[in-house]
């Protein structure tokens, strides 16, 4: 109402416009004063101002992805106090909000035929410590050029992408190329570490197999009837979730490989370093890896001081 008279006060005047929004006079008067002297305003209205500006940089910063939770931790972690209900008040009055998950798209297909290994992980997705469980899995991306094919391998530990790989086919190759840099990348320790897939043919393909025994890796893979179920899908479909939401739907239409690839590595770089991930502490993969490796070393410094 108050914008409305705004506009049309020289026309019509104030008295007359309120008259008829059945407004009182002196509420927009109050406006107006406000308006030519901000100072005026109360202290909630002067400090939602401020608290607008960071909230836009922190969204804008952050790929425009983050929703009122992501936002208020962010926030919180740099050193401005505020309330959750006010970041999301702010959030949707400024018309500002998260990036949404549609629904999971199936992307692997089974190979009944092929001899799997043994379900190592029993759906227990957790670790107690950096390269002690990977999963794997990837997803499709449409371009002007027809479809392309993107691998994760996910630590589980700080749920960090150590080996990515975009590729126009489907093939094992593609889903090796990314064990291959997780493997450059991680070094992992022979026989210390299990990876977890579905039953996919590219997963449970010989080659693969034989590269995951090279490196002195268990290979894991889910149960009959289990590939897809639920408790699979919310770590290994997360990744494939957020990818899509956070980067794929929301800067497309996507035009050939190149672009994918380079936006694929600007996204993996963000989550990794800089994106919050609720489930380890509402802190990024890196810095809670960090903060394993620093509390192991205070330990093993402790051992040896004690021995």
């Amino acid at each position: 109402m108050k914008s409305y008279i705004d506009r049309h006060r020289d026309d019509y005047g104030v008295e007359p416009i309120c008259r008829v929004l059945q407004m009182a006079p002196s509420c927009y008067w109050r406006h107006a004063a406000r308006q030519r002297n901000p100072q005026l305003r109360s202290a909630r209205a002067q400090r939602d101002e401020g608290l607008q500006a960071d909230i836009q940089r922190v969204w804008h910063a952050n790929w425009q992805v983050y929703g009122a939770d992501k936002v208020w931790l962010q926030m919180n972690r740099e050193g401005l106090p505020v309330a959750r209900c006010t970041v999301e008040r702010l959030m949707r009055a400024m018309g500002l909000q998260g990036a949404r998950r549609g629904k999971t798209v199936r992307t692997t297909t089974p190979d009944t035929s092929a001899p799997c290994p043994l379900d190592h992980v029993n759906r227990q997705f957790k670790a107690s410590r950096p390269n002690e469980l990977w999963v794997s899995d990837f997803t499709y991306v449409s371009t002007w050029q027809g479809w392309l094919y993107v691998a994760f391998v996910v630590d589980v530990y700080a749920r960090r992408i150590v080996g990515w790989r975009v590729s126009r086919s489907m093939q094992t190759d593609f889903v090796l190329d990314a064990l291959e840099q997780a493997l450059y990348d991680r070094q992992p320790a022979a026989h210390a570490l299990t990876h977890h897939s579905d039953r996919g043919s590219q997963y449970v393909s010989i080659r693969y197999t034989e590269r995951l025994d090279q490196a002195g890796i268990r290979p894991s893979v889910g149960s009959r009837g289990d590939s897809y179920d639920t408790q699979f899908n919310a770590l290994a479909e997360t990744i494939n979730g957020l990818y899509k939401a956070e980067l794929i739907h929301r800067r497309g239409p996507w035009k050939t490989r190149e672009s994918v690839e380079l936006a694929t590595l600007q996204w993996v770089h963000w989550f990794n370093h800089t994106r919050l991930l609720t489930p380890i502490g509402g802190i990024p993969p890196a810095e809670a890896e960090a903060n394993y490796w620093r509390q192991f070393a205070n330990s093993n410094t402790s051992t040896e001081v004690s021995t």
